[in-house]
């Protein structure tokens, strides 16, 4: 059985979507002045609930995919020498 093409443009819109979201959220993390470590967590369960809500049961994907790169991203942002 052929994937029906309307539900494979939909799948990439949302996946592009997803992409800009998690862009968006690592450059606010890395550059908007006055942010607080609890804030960008913040965004990031908000970012993850997004995901889910998009693709249902990604939680782990997202997890493993995403996560760390935004975790790097607070430690870079908020790390104190």
């Amino acid at each position: 059985m052929q994937p029906d093409p309307d539900e494979i443009r939909d799948e990439l819109r949302k996946r592009r979507w997803l992409r800009f979201l998690v862009d968006l959220t690592l450059t606010i993390i890395r550059e908007q002045e006055g942010l607080t470590v609890a804030e960008a967590v913040q965004m990031v369960g908000q970012l993850r609930r997004t995901a889910t809500a998009m693709f249902p049961d990604s939680g782990e994907a997202f997890d493993l995919i995403y996560k760390p790169r935004l975790e790097r991203a607070i430690r870079h942002r908020f790390e104190t020498n």
